[in-house]
């Protein structure tokens, strides 16, 4: 296994032909996309999803691969419950091993607060079915053999889940393609066609689509492509590294973080480690504007975003970027095919060393821990930090799913489910308040909720 993932230097997997009508258009070949159009095809609809670079090439492989219920906002938590039985539901199904492990998910506390914060949360586990436990410093010990460090507990969920995401999504894609979805990669979706004032179709570079639904699923890409048809969200986009070791003696199957850093076992016997609660905000035009819906976050976790003052020139939200362009031209979309930017290779490099000191097997008996792989993805992320999952008043026919500010892989199977009911008309079977459209605009308050 590589441990790298999809670029645009992948080959070009899916090139279906458009068809002149249909259903509904899916713009965005990430998770919730895919899962998007898959249970729309299970429904009998006629599915067609446009990316304008590779499916999953964006975040949607450059995730930890954690699928967790453990921490979740109270309001995705049912959500991702139903997500994790939809994963061992559909494994069996997909035509490659993607590594589906229950081996759990371990939260180490950092002091006594972070404790604190973990028993807060419980009640909400607990009313949703998930074994969720807070461990105390013995308890810790027994579980997590050989850890070395000061962590006076921590919160343990048993059922959590990881898969390896660049093999998942696309092997998802492939299982939707099976179910009579239409999927056409390095196809830009330009804008949206629209009648006195509702959707009619998606300008694709390839040509018109016609449709009377559309769900914008385009991660990071999202807010450029809503504006241009008039809905509006503060969404931006945080970069957040990661690193693949080489293969190394299996120290623990549970995916484990502190407030430093994180990681997890992987497939090919390496492991994936992130600095946890660390990620880098590229500044640009939409930044400033959105700076105000922004301040709760930012004085909750002051230290937790690094702030570079420029957005490279054809990212979403860069100083240069298009706004405003044509859909009889190339635009914005076609000129960056996939995000791919530079990870921190200073802060995984510590991670790197943190993680290799944390464990006495390795830290010990290994020496440094050697760096196989890094990248880095960009986060597609909201003020309150849970994504928009809402019809769209002010445009009829359009459905938005953006925002997933890092939850994404894990959740994807559910929120597609549930998003494929918003386009049907259907009730979706869980309350989506907390995600609507219009909670940025009718005055109220940003609410990070208790997740953790």
């Amino acid at each position: 296994m590589i441990p790298f993932p999809i670029s645009e230097a992948s080959p070009v997997e899916h090139c279906a032909d458009l068809p002149e009508a249909a259903d509904c258009v899916v713009i965005g070949g990430g998770v919730t996309g895919v899962m998007t159009a898959y249970w729309l095809a299970r429904a009998g609809q006629k599915t067609v999803l446009v990316e304008k670079g590779r499916v999953a090439a964006e975040q949607s492989s450059r995730n930890w691969g954690w699928i967790r219920q453990q921490g979740r906002d109270p309001a995705e938590l049912p959500i991702m419950v139903e997500a994790a039985r939809h994963w061992r539901e559909l494994a069996p199904q997909l035509d490659t091993d993607i590594g589906l492990t229950q081996g759990g998910v371990l939260y180490l506390a950092n002091c006594v607060n972070s404790l604190g914060a973990y028993e807060t949360w419980l009640p909400h586990a607990k009313a949703n079915g998930v074994d969720s436990v807070l461990l105390d410093r013995a308890a810790l010990g027994g579980l997590l053999p050989g850890v070395k460090g000061d962590w006076p507990g921590a919160l343990w969920t048993a059922s959590d889940m990881r898969a390896e995401p660049w093999l998942a999504v696309p092997a998802l894609a492939r299982l939707a393609v099976a179910n009579g979805v239409a999927i056409r990669e390095n196809c830009a979706a330009r804008g949206l066609d629209l009648s006195a004032g509702r959707v009619a179709g998606v300008v694709t570079e390839d040509g018109l689509v016609r449709t009377s639904a559309v769900v914008v699923a385009g991660g990071a890409w999202s807010r450029l492509l809503l504006q241009s048809c008039g809905v509006h969200i503060p969404q931006l986009s945080v970069r957040a590294s990661a690193v693949a070791t080489e293969p190394l003696p299996e120290v623990t199957q549970i995916a484990v973080a502190d407030d430093h850093m994180a990681f997890r076992r992987r497939a090919d016997g390496g492991y994936t480690l992130a600095s946890a609660g660390f990620h880098e905000m590229l500044v640009g035009r939409d930044a400033f504007r959105s700076l105000p819906k922004y301040l709760p976050q930012l004085r909750a976790d002051p230290f937790g975003s690094r702030i570079l003052p420029w957005a490279p020139h054809g990212y979403p939200d860069g100083w240069r970027t298009k706004r405003r362009w044509s859909v009889d031209a190339p635009g914005p979309f076609e000129a960056i095919r996939v995000l791919n930017p530079r990870p921190h290779m200073g802060r995984l490099r510590r991670t790197g060393r943190a993680f290799g000191a944390a464990i006495e097997g390795l830290g010990e008996g290994l020496g440094e821990v050697r760096l196989r792989a890094a990248w880095a993805g960009m986060i597609d992320t909201m003020p309150d930090l849970v994504p928009v999952i809402d019809s769209a008043e002010t445009v009829p026919g359009l459905t938005v799913a953006t925002g997933m500010s890092g939850h994404g892989f894990g959740i994807g199977p559910g929120m597609g489910r549930v998003v494929a009911d918003l386009v049907m008309g259907a009730v979706p079977g869980h309350d989506l308040t907390r995600f609507r459209l219009g909670r940025f605009s009718d005055g109220s308050a940003i609410d990070l909720g208790p997740a953790l």
